[in-house]
């Protein structure tokens, strides 16, 4: 069995395992229980990418691509913290930061002038977007509200706002030549392998978009467009809207996960909004390089570099005077929700605006209804649903409502995961084909320049892994589950066919009678889920992959306050774990206020249930019984955290993220010491408990004594391990303790 590997991650996800790793080793160690970490953070996989420019002691193994191959195994036992998905102003700060720290780097080339560029381009792309979870998920996704989770957030609910029933807010998105209007799928019958490409109309050269896309038998592929002349009219249109309705205007992408589609709407966004001074001034822009693309921050930071950015400035100041209120993603400091592609996710910014009663933060600083933009239909219509309950029913009640957990399709890269290296912004007007190894043509679509094209992949086998997930859980539990599918759908269609074959495989699935399983299209199954948790009753979802990530966050986020405190577990197919910790999207907003004040809010919780999970497999695989002890008393131990309300607090003076970790191995600690099971692990655990107990007065002053003061990390995306260490265990007396133990 290999070791426990602990992913070294970014933002405050990293900086709270700074305080943390400490711990779990040497509790880990004093049980036989080896734990290792692996290098996945954005600035740890670019330093991997050019060894050969780097000296010895800067180069990096390629660790990623490691635990993927490792995530293929029965041993892998991952515990997965969240990433950054880099948008392409983080990717260039990113790679400025380690610039300017020493590493040879070359900067990242927007239009490559020759094939060298060409080929450094290729190795970021590489590491732009969602790069880490396509490698690691080789299993489907099992998350859910653990039970001391929910009643933790029944006994001390969480505040929601207010919803009025004449509220504006709603959710805008297309109605025809968008994704999910355009879609076409097909079912692979033999292994094969595919190519995509561009036959132009005028009669030229085919352009090969994609030389090889191999498939499986079975596999499903797909392909769409979204037309940009439609685009186009359809956001220009809300924009009028919302400016005549007197609501916020927001738009809402994933412009991480979908890294190269949701990139080039935001474009299409900011320009819409400022159509005066890009038609004026957009040549100069594009001479520039300001792309609208990477927001309108990017733009507006880099006009003081040109002769006429005065001009520019003013013009887009007019536009903002002359347009509806934008939504702000921080008020006091200017940044519109147009400013920076990665700062309004949708999967955390729509369940954040649900929660407090269907508002956004205006530029007055105050609250207000929103029209939310979310121009491809696919699952936009979920979060409407949802907004149409709360605006008839109110503010769900986070102390008797139900539980959605998921359980979704996401293996071997599943769904719109798996689209980054197949989406196109088309070039010139002709027919963009999916076409086999014997020439035929699976897929089709006319398209004109500016289109987005893209394919994805969703193989045979995480489709029965996913079915056999679903069954097992809604077994387990004895909750209904629905299987969020919509007909009208080219790919749904497809999935439903072979959803339906495998429920009917008793090898498969074993007996499901009794068991209260259905499929119902996304609009349908959110209005069933939402009026069953006002009920107090659970139902799963199970979902694509898409899904999946939305849902994660929308219901956690009304049910327990944020989707960081879920269990997430990944049976991988090949028979190992990985253990995912929650939810990283709040995660820079933390590691500002820890710089500035030396206090950190991150929530560590997902990290604490993913280690009972991780324990529990290594004793499971392992025989070792001491490794099923640790989980268990990790387990109750996390009880305990949540009863006492040990989570960071909300203000300066109060426990952060130290003294929550501080906590968690009290508890753990007397934990350990009063079991049974294991007598030599209660007598080395017995001198920490009462250490950690008779010294908690001093532990906690001296974690509370530092806060208040700016700090130095020596970096963001590649914080100086010294100095960050020195920050994140400020306690001389818990270091000690913990230190003891490991001896």
């Amino acid at each position: 069995m290999s070791p426990i590997i602990y992913t070294h991650t970014d933002e405050a996800p990293l900086l709270a395992t700074y305080s943390f790793l400490p711990i779990i080793r040497a509790y880990a160690a004093a049980a036989g229980v080896e734990v290792e970490t692996r290098d996945i953070s954005l600035a740890g996989r670019i330093i991997a990418l050019f060894p050969e420019r780097l000296r010895e002691d800067q180069r990096l193994p390629n660790a990623l691509a490691e635990l993927g191959e490792l995530a293929k195994t029965p041993d892998a036992n991952i515990i997965k913290l969240p990433n950054v998905s880099a948008s392409m102003p983080q990717l260039k700060a990113a790679i400025a930061e380690l610039q300017s720290k020493g590493y040879d780097l070359p900067d990242y080339p927007d239009n490559p002038a020759d094939e060298s560029e060409a080929e450094i381009k290729a190795r970021y792309d590489k590491v732009k977007g969602s790069a880490v979870n396509p490698v690691l998920r080789e299993g489907n996704s099992d998350r859910r509200a653990p039970e001391s989770v929910k009643n933790y957030a029944r006994q001390h609910p969480h505040s929601m706002g207010a919803w009025n029933s004449d509220s504006k807010t709603n959710v805008a998105t297309m109605d025809a030549d968008d994704f999910r209007h355009n879609e076409k799928s097909v079912v692979v019958e033999a292994d094969d392998e595919l190519r995509i490409e561009l036959a132009p109309s005028d009669g030229g050269e085919v352009v090969v978009l994609k030389a090889s896309m191999p498939v499986l038998a079975g596999e499903v592929v797909d392909g769409t467009v979204m037309r940009a002349e439609s685009l186009q009219r359809f956001l220009s249109e809300q924009i009028t809207r919302a400016k005549e309705a007197g609501v916020l205007f927001s738009v809402h992408l994933k412009a991480t996960m979908m890294k190269v589609s949701d990139p080039i709407i935001f474009g299409h966004v900011v320009r819409a909004f400022f159509p005066a001074t890009f038609a004026q001034y957009g040549d100069a822009l594009a001479a520039a390089g300001l792309s609208p693309n990477n927001g309108l921050g990017g733009i507006l930071a880099g006009l003081d570099a040109l002769p006429n950015g005065a001009a520019i400035k003013a013009s887009f100041k007019q536009e903002l005077a002359d347009g509806p209120a934008l939504a702000m993603v921080d008020s006091d400091r200017g940044i519109t929700n147009l400013h920076v592609p990665s700062d309004v996710i949708v999967d955390a910014s729509m369940p954040a605006m649900i929660r407090i009663g269907g508002h956004m933060w205006g530029p007055d600083g105050k609250e207000a209804d929103t029209l939310a933009v979310i121009p491809d239909s696919s699952y936009a219509g979920v979060y409407q649903a949802v907004i149409d309950d709360c605006r008839a029913h109110g503010a769900y009640d986070p102390a008797t409502m139900g539980s959605v957990p998921n359980v979704g399709l996401m293996a071997q890269a599943a769904e719109e995961y798996g689209s980054h290296d197949k989406t196109f912004e088309i070039g010139q007007a002709g027919t963009v084909r999916v076409v086999n190894r014997a020439g035929d043509v699976l897929l089709e679509h006319a398209v004109q320049p500016g289109d987005i094209w893209r394919a994805c992949q969703t193989k045979d086998v995480p489709i029965r892994d996913w079915v056999k997930l679903a069954v097992t859980r809604a077994r387990a539990s004895g909750d209904p589950a629905i299987f969020w599918l919509d007909e009208s759908r080219a790919h749904d269609r497809n999935l439903m066919a072979k959803v339906e074959t495998y429920l009917s495989d008793p090898e498969l699935v074993g007996d499901t009678t009794g068991l209260d399983i259905t499929i119902a299209s996304p609009i349908e199954a959110t209005k069933v889920s939402v009026e069953r948790i006002r009920q107090g009753k659970n139902t799963i979802s199970v979902t694509g992959n898409v899904l999946r990530d939305y849902n994660t966050d929308l219901f956690p986020i009304l049910e327990v306050g944020t989707s960081a405190k879920m269990l997430s577990v990944v049976p991988l197919i090949n028979g190992g774990g990985l253990f995912e910790t929650g939810a990283g999207g709040s995660a820079p907003k933390h590691v500002q206020q820890l710089v500035k004040e030396n206090y950190l809010r991150w929530d560590s919780l997902g990290e604490f249930l993913a280690l009972a999970e991780s324990f529990a497999k290594y004793a499971e695989v392992t025989g070792n019984a001491s490794a099923k002890v640790l989980s268990e008393t990790l387990d109750r131990a996390t009880g305990t955290f949540l009863n006492e309300n040990k989570s960071p607090g909300r203000r300066l003076g109060t426990i952060d993220n130290r003294g929550s970790h501080f906590y968690l191995a009290l508890f753990w600690a007397e934990e350990l010491a009063g079991q049974t099971a294991d007598p030599a692990l209660a007598a080395r655990f017995a001198p920490l408990a009462a250490t950690l107990r008779e010294q908690e007065a001093t532990i906690n002053a001296e974690l509370l004594a530092v806060q208040g003061s700016a700090v130095d990390l020596g970096g963001y995306y590649r914080p100086d391990d010294a100095l960050t260490s020195a920050v994140m265990r400020p306690s001389t007396t818990l270091n000690a303790a913990i230190e003891a133990l490991a001896r």
